[in-house]
Parts: structure tokens; C-alpha cells; sequence
């Protein structure tokens, strides 16, 4: 592949993709933390549900809509500020984790809302009829019945966050964006571009695999 040296890439791709790993692990696991209860709530406090509350749901989707609506570079910048205080870092994967995160628990949130309005709304109707309270019924019926819904949505956001791993390269945030920029981009070496393409299309084959192969034997057990 043109001048590239695999001795000098491997040891540079390897840390990319480490990097890379941090980044997406690290903001994945507070979108589960924060994203999933705070889609619990949109859905919850819906017109009709169980803890119905207008002014609470169009605040929380107020909040979810605008981060959504941002493009992430924007966001990276916006956030630099709230970067340096959190991680005392302007740059790097460990400081673009904290605009990775905001954006995938926002991203999250929704993909969990829509997942449990799939929910059979009966369901929930003949649980409230035999006197269950709004915990059982979200430990009973919500999560059982939209497990697979939500890992689908986890998969996507997965998916999606390697993406904005990447473009995060472009602002010095580390990992294979950072290595095809630096090296693909800035030193015109092709073979290093087409390298960390490969890795990042291998990448999401295989969240994309994992993510759909677990969904399907969780609606297959049902």
C-alpha cells in the first residue's frame, strides 16, 4: 500500500484503536447509565402514562431535541469548555469522551423512548388493573416486553458513536480518526486512509452483528 510501513502503523493503529475503544466504552456505558432511565422517563410521563407530566416531558425533550440538533463538531466545541472542568484535558480521546457522552445520552434517550412505545399499551392497562405500582410495572412488563427494542436502539447508538469517535480525530480527540487524518490526510499516505477504513467498516460489521444477533434471541426466547 504505497510507502507504508506496517512496522510504524501497527504500533500507532493499535493505540488508535484502544483510544478509539475509551472513548466509545466510556460514553456507551453513562448512555446506559443516564440515557436509558432518562428515556424511561420521556416515555413515562407521556400524555396518558403512568406518571404523566407535561411540563416534565416537554422539558426532557426539549433538552434531548437540542443536543440531537447540533452536528458533533459543533458540539465538541461547544463543550471544551465543560471538557477541560471534567477530565482537565482540552484535547485527546479522554476529553472528547465528555461530548461523546452528552451527545449519545441524548441520542439514546430517544431510541428508548420510541422502543417502549412499541410496548403493547393493553399490557400495561391489564397490569394497572390488577393493582401493580409504576415500579413493577417498568420491572415487569416495560423491560421485558422492550429488551429487545432496547438493545436494538444500544446497537445503533454503538453504531453511531464509533462514527462520532472518529470525526472526533478531527479536533485532536485521538483513535483511528485522529490516525487517518494525521497520517491519511495530512501526509497524503492513501494505504494508511484506506487501512483505518477497513478497521472502522470491521468495526460496525461487527457491533451491527453482535448487537442484532443478541436482539434476535431475546425475541425468539419470547
Amino acid at each position: 500500500m504505497g510507502d507504508v510501513s506496517w512496522d510504524v502503523l501497527l504500533p500507532d493503529l493499535g493505540k488508535a484503536m484502544g483510544e478509539t475503544g475509551l472513548m466509545v466504552g466510556a460514553s456507551l456505558a453513562l448512555a446506559l447509565a443516564l440515557g436509558l432511565p432518562l428515556g424511561f422517563l420521556l416515555f413515562l410521563t407521556r400524555n396518558g402514562m403512568l406518571l404523566e407530566n407535561r411540563i416534565l416531558h416537554f422539558v426532557g425533550g426539549l433538552l434531548t431535541n437540542f443536543v440531537r440538533s447540533l452536528p458533533f463538531v459543533i458540539l465538541l466545541i461547544l463543550v471544551l469548555p465543560l471538557s477541560l472542568v471534567v477530565t482537565h484535558h482540552s484535547t485527546g480521546p479522554i476529553a472528547a469522551t465528555v461530548p461523546l457522552a452528552i451527545a449519545s445520552i441524548a441520542f439514546y434517550a430517544r431510541l428508548v423512548e420510541v422502543a417502549l412505545c412499541e410496548v403493547n399499551r393493553g399490557v400495561i392497562e391489564a397490569a394497572q388493573a390488577l393493582g401493580a405500582g409504576t415500579w413493577l410495572i417498568i420491572r415487569e412488563v416495560l423491560l421485558p416486553e422492550s429488551l429487545a427494542g432496547l438493545l436494538r436502539a444500544f446497537t445503533v447508538t454503538a453504531i453511531s458513536l464509533i462514527g462520532y469517535s472518529a470525526m472526533a480525530g478531527v479536533v485532536g480527540g485521538g483513535g483511528i480518526g485522529f490516525l487517518a487524518i494525521n497520517y491519511g490526510y495530512y501526509r497524503y499516505e492513501t494505504g494508511v486512509m484506506i487501512v483505518t477504513v477497513v478497521v472502522l467498516i470491521l468495526l460496525v460489521q461487527s457491533v451491527q452483528y453482535l448487537g442484532d444477533w443478541s436482539a434476535n434471541r431475546i425475541d425468539h426466547k419470547r
